[in-house]
């Protein structure tokens, strides 16, 4: 039984042919999808990480990330102070995931709150996508980690180290 390994080691054996920088991407946008719920990082004054669970849109074609907030939110603060933030999508039943390393601003505009709104979100913000209550994170992704055995996206068997991305 496997399950227990590491992720890293659970994909060795036969390896396939190394998979192309955009079947890696479509595999992650996969993941992503599958994870639906990712955990969002961001620094907070004295530089600790901080880490909370969020439920993103879904990503766009470029792998830009839209996260709704509400305005008086530490993560806006940080943010707003800090713009470097990384997040994980795990998806546990698949053992694999997508860390996504970005840059995130915030964004208040009403057309983008409208057009980026999700209908899950309603319960947490009264005043629907209009409101002041809700303000939009979007995380523009600039690397890509990627773990997915049943997608052959696989880790370094000695090191662990999981495929990885760069953006422009």
């Amino acid at each position: 039984m496997t399950a227990g390994l590491p992720l890293a080691a659970r994909t060795q054996g036969a390896a396939p042919a190394p998979l192309t920088r955009t079947q890696v991407i479509a595999a992650a946008k996969e993941i992503m999808a599958a994870a639906r719920y990712a955990t969002l990082v961001t620094l907070d004054a004295d530089g600790r990480p901080q880490a909370r669970v969020v439920d993103p849109a879904a990503a766009e074609p470029d792998l830009t990330i839209w996260v709704a907030t509400n305005p008086l939110t530490r993560k806006v603060a940080e943010v707003r102070r800090d713009g470097r933030v990384t997040m994980l999508y795990f998806n546990a039943n698949a053992g694999e995931y997508v860390t996504v390393a970005g840059t995130a601003t915030l964004v208040s505009d009403s057309a983008a709150k409208v057009q980026h709104w999700k209908a899950a979100w309603a319960s947490f913000y009264m005043s629907g996508p209009r409101g002041d209550d809700y303000v939009l994170i979007r995380v523009k992704a600039t690397h890509l980690e990627v773990v997915s055995p049943k997608r052959h996206v696989s880790s370094d068997p000695k090191t662990w180290r999981p495929t990885i991305v760069d953006l422009p």
